[in-house]
């Protein structure tokens, strides 16, 4: 989007190479991951504190799932109908209102306070899932055709450092007190403060003179009219994913249970010695951090050789780490030397991170201009609800056992993988 104008806003836009818009919506997608992260993690404990049982905390999950799959097809509708940026701060309102009503359950009694935090995430999910399709629109509006990758690549790498800095802002306050509710609370009100600026930010700043706007949404027939008229290129894409997401939910609440129960192995070294929970947190660090640093230069490398072969990286790696993570135990070396296997094992699946802006491009550049959200919801609509069994099913293999779910995983993976180099077709912006 041109902008010719000085000040603050256009100068970091210079800076940073990014069109205004992009560089708003990144900078409010920050401050809702930093919230996000800060609290999300942290919530079934919070549900445990305040007397919900297992059942309960597993129906959140759930809840969880399919608000993911729910949401994102109603809210690009929305927003292609009412334009991104009225779109967006209704979705961000509602995700600051959750962070509120969440710090609010210890105030009711315990029944109550379980369906208060079941209200919460109904609401603190509106501008990740619903906003889903509208942040797509508004880097498809605002980026060339050819570029679509590198402003893919700018919101998700302020997405990240959310994801990296979030639950060490919740650990250090946590740490500081010893009731846990109320450090939770407290954690919540820095969450609530933060939306609260990304949401001002993004209302304030967000140019909407160049928004379009598409058809009204009129039922159920809409959505199956939309599923049904997905670009031609995006259906090939929209198998394998689901192929590989499905793989992935199989096992990925797992991960940590590896770490911690199934090898058992901490760090040592460097004067450091913490044990497998911490060293999981550890990980999951060196993760995200090979991911910021991997996702600006590979969505850069997308614009030379296409973006089909950076998605197809990304996919073989959520495919074979499931594996690769599964069989450290038949090294049969020391601790001192799984630990760095390990290390290097998550280095490797941040590379996942790097192919999303790529991925994202490909889903949101065969759309037309002002139907970019609803085309994006229509495809995590059908992706997600064929994800949501996809925890059980693994969480019954692995208790038969971890070896025959993990590899049962991968396979699924790498059949989407050899599905999208076969069928997958390229975005012509990338040819």
């Amino acid at each position: 989007m041109a902008d010719d104008s000085p000040g603050a806003l256009s100068t970091y836009r210079r800076v940073l190479g990014l069109p205004g818009d992009v560089l708003v919506l990144s900078l409010a997608m920050l401050g809702f991951s930093l919230s996000f992260q800060m609290t999300g993690r942290y919530i079934p404990e919070y549900l445990n504190v305040l007397g919900a049982g297992a059942g309960v905390i597993g129906l959140y999950g759930t809840v969880g799932n399919l608000i993911s799959a729910v949401y994102p097809y109603p809210g690009g509708a929305f927003s292609d109908r009412v334009g991104s940026r009225v779109a967006l701060t209704l979705f961000a309102v509602a995700s600051t209102a959750g962070f509120l009503v969440w710090a609010l359950a210890p105030v009711f009694d315990p029944a109550l306070a379980v369906l208060v935090v079941f209200l919460g995430l109904f609401l603190s999910q509106a501008w990740k899932s619903f906003g889903l399709g509208a942040t797509f629109a508004v880097v498809k509006q605002a980026t060339a055709p050819g570029e679509l990758a590198r402003g893919f690549a700018s919101t998700e790498t302020f997405r990240r450092v959310g994801f990296l800095v979030g639950p060490l802002v919740a650990a250090a306050v946590l740490a500081a007190t010893n009731d846990f509710v109320l450090g939770f609370q407290l954690v919540l009100g820095i969450a609530f403060a933060l939306a609260l600026v990304a949401t001002l930010a993004q209302h304030l700043l967000y140019d909407a003179s160049e928004d379009t706007l598409g058809e009204s949404f009129e039922g159920v027939r809409d959505v199956l009219a939309d599923l049904r008229a997905l670009p031609d290129t995006l259906r090939p894409l929209l198998v394998a994913d689901t192929l590989i997401r499905f793989a992935n939910g199989m096992v990925y609440v797992f991960f940590v249970i590896v770490i911690t129960d199934f090898l058992s192995v901490g760090f040592s070294g460097f004067g450091v010695d913490i044990g497998p929970a911490a060293f999981f947190g550890v990980l999951s660090g060196v993760e995200m951090a090979i991911a910021l640093v991997s996702m600006v230069p590979v969505s850069r490398f997308a614009e030379r050789v296409g973006l089909k072969p950076v998605v197809a990286l990304g996919f073989a790696v959520y495919a074979v780490f499931p594996a690769l993570l599964i069989s450290v135990p038949a090294l049969s070396v020391a601790d001192t030397t799984v630990q760095w296997v390990l290390v290097g094992l998550f280095a490797f699946s941040g590379l996942r991170f790097a192919g999303l802006p790529a991925h994202k491009a490909l889903i949101v550049g065969p759309a037309e201009q002002d139907a970019g959200g609803r085309v994006t919801g229509s495809y995590y609509l059908a992706r997600n609800t064929v994800v949501i069994p996809s925890a059980a099913l693994g969480g019954v293999l692995y208790g038969w056992n971890p070896s025959v779910a993990f590899g049962v995983a991968s396979v699924i993976g790498l059949v989407g993988v050899g599905y999208f180099l076969r069928f997958g077709e390229e975005f012509d912006a990338y040819r």
